[in-house]
């Protein structure tokens, strides 16, 4: 049995002197804009230490404002093991060359654990994890067994492993910092549909996971409603893949109603959001970059935990199904891909929540 490398929290060894730091965080987009607290919290805690932050290359551009870190190392996703190690042969000398003394990686998987051990940091912090290969427990110097707990919010989670080493933490709100350039390019895009005096509405109808959303029927009629009894402009959004099905909608509620996914690259996709009244999705990205750009929120969520993932303050509010088994945290009932709590959610739910966040941020500017 590997002998495991933690203490218990609270008499951890401070972490000292530190020059060069690599934090690790190969999550999707979401993760990441959870992480900026913890980006932050590092940066305050050594403010001359240089600070590079490495994340799957999708979200890189979110982190190009950033003001905590120095520099962005975008990760590109390999096939295996092997792939890892032998395919990236310029991130490993990049990564060789950098200097690192400490690295730290707020995943448990394998693929953060082999960068902090191929960045030559003497010193490399993360979580035990009992569920990935035997060996790669054996990659850092000190670990923190840390179980995660169902109500715990992701951001106090990951937030968890800086603090057991004395790390301070002064502010847990999520922040991204939208460049001029991006503003401005949101400017030009939005004064093409935005007039009159309406306001901007986002919506983000899809998620990673079908079991996740709503079904096509329900986003055509909540549109409509936005669009005609509520006078504001509605934007779709989501990636390239997704533009077909946003299409469908888009078509189908007509004038006001536009048709965005897959149109926007990821930081004027965030000055957008920065740009609305309100931003309606379900558990995905949009809400996390909505929150951390200062934008009140309207998130549907179903199996998964709002208490973990929900964006956190008073300007946001979540609909859930009240339901006995909400939240099962399963992909969708039994594992099915399918979600009950999501299919039978009135809609009436989520137009009170709306209505009621409209008339609160009538007078919302970015």
């Amino acid at each position: 049995m590997i002998q495991e490398r933690s203490f218990a929290k609270g008499n951890g060894q401070s972490l000292d002197n530190h020059r060069n730091i690599l934090l690790i965080q190969l999550g999707d987009i979401g993760d990441v804009v959870l992480s900026t607290p913890a980006i932050r919290a590092l940066k305050q805690s050594f403010p001359k230490a240089r600070l590079v932050v490495a994340v799957r290359d999708k979200a890189a551009d979110l982190l190009i404002g950033c003001p905590w870190c120095d520099d962005v190392l975008p990760v590109r996703k390999a096939g295996g093991f092997w792939g890892e190690l032998f395919g990236q042969i310029a991130l490993v000398l990049r990564l060789r060359g950098a200097g690192f003394d400490l690295a730290i990686d707020l995943r448990t998987g394998t693929r953060g654990a082999i960068l902090a051990r191929i960045s030559g940091a003497a010193r490399r912090l993360g979580f035990w994890a009992d569920s990935e290969p035997w060996w790669r427990n054996m990659l850092f110097t000190d670990l923190l067994r840390h179980d995660y707990r169902p109500e715990q919010h992701v951001i106090d989670y990951l937030l968890s492993l800086l603090e057991a080493y004395n790390v301070k933490v002064f502010n847990r709100e999520p922040e991204i910092v939208v460049p001029e350039f991006a503003r401005n390019e949101a400017d030009i895009l939005l004064k093409q549909i935005v007039s009159g005096g309406r306001s901007l509405v986002v919506l983000q109808p899809f998620s990673l996971w079908r079991y996740k959303e709503l079904v096509k029927e329900s986003y055509i009629e909540l549109c409509r409603w936005l669009v005609r009894e509520r006078n504001v402009v509605v934007v779709i959004s989501g990636t390239s893949q997704e533009r077909r099905q946003a299409a469908e909608i888009a078509d189908i509620v007509g004038d006001g109603c536009y048709n965005f996914a897959g149109h926007t690259h990821l930081l004027l996709y965030a000055a957008m959001l920065m740009q609305s009244r309100l931003v309606i999705g379900v558990d995905s990205a949009g809400v996390h970059i909505a929150s951390a750009v200062g934008s009140p929120t309207v998130s549907i969520f179903g199996p998964s935990s709002p208490a973990s993932w929900g964006p956190k303050g008073n300007r946001h509010l979540v609909v859930q199904r009240r339901m006995p088994c909400v939240p099962c945290r399963m992909r969708g009932c039994n594992n099915s891909g399918i979600s009950r709590c999501l299919e039978e959610l009135p809609l009436e739910e989520v137009r009170a929540a709306i209505d009621r966040q409209l008339s609160l941020n009538c007078h919302h500017h970015s």
